[in-house]
């Protein structure tokens, strides 16, 4: 979580929302990335996104079976739809996204039963850190 902290913080010191991503398998870094809708002009350059992209290049293959992502915000639906589709193992967030959460705040795609494949989750890692890195990000721009 801490590399997801400091993919973050690449995002927040270019302006964009700050929510950093990384995916690893079998203690290996398979890809890294943070949000960056607004350099990009892509609505679709989230953090989980952007490292999906880096990881299926780092693998050779779309299907990320076995990895895990971490990510300091909980994944929005267009995202966890994306985690579901390269088959992640695991999904571990720092801060719950009670807004637009798609793994389980306010929607429940990554583990739903409805879906071909279910990710475990787990929440809360560094949460005060990841919670508060968001929060002061939109406290200084209102």
């Amino acid at each position: 979580m801490r590399a997801a902290l400091a993919e973050a913080r690449k995002a927040e010191a270019a302006g964009e929302v700050p929510v950093g991503a990384v995916i690893v398998r079998g203690g290996q870094l398979l890809g890294a990335g943070h949000n960056s809708p607004i350099a990009a002009r892509d609505p679709s350059a989230h953090a989980e996104i952007n490292a999906l992209r880096a990881a299926a290049q780092a693998a050779g293959n779309y299907r990320l079976e076995g990895a895990t992502i971490y990510v300091t915000l909980e994944p929005c639906v267009m995202c966890a739809g994306a985690l579901v589709h390269a088959r992640l193992a695991r999904l571990v967030f720092g801060a719950r996204d009670l807004r637009f959460g798609g793994a389980g705040s306010k929607f429940q795609v990554a583990d739903s039963e409805l879906l071909n494949h279910r990710i475990a989750l787990t929440e809360g890692v560094l949460g005060a850190e990841c919670r508060d890195l968001i929060q002061s990000f939109f406290t200084l721009r209102r």
